[in-house]
């Protein structure tokens, strides 16, 4: 079907980095904000922390941290190269 003209449409992009380039030139927003690159990402993130330790997870994502597993949490970051850090 045709999507009509009050419906959402959704900008297309067959490159992303080329849109944030694009961005930053242009000084528009990218088709994919930081919170929803965040977002997107985290979920990928979870799914191969639960496919490492082989069981199911319970995430809290305002607190983004696992309820209830250190060992999953200890996961989620990684030690840093000095002199970086966040």
């Amino acid at each position: 079907s045709v999507i009509g003209p009050e419906e959402i449409h959704l900008y297309e992009s067959r490159d992303h980095k080329q849109n944030f380039l694009d961005c930053i030139r242009s000084r528009k927003d990218p088709i994919c904000n930081a919170e929803i690159g965040h977002r997107s990402s985290t979920v990928c993130h979870l799914g191969n922390i639960a496919m490492l330790l082989d069981r199911p997870l319970k995430w809290d994502p305002k607190a983004e941290r696992f309820i209830g597993d250190g060992e999953a949490n200890r996961m989620i970051w990684r030690p840093r190269r000095a002199p970086w850090r966040l």
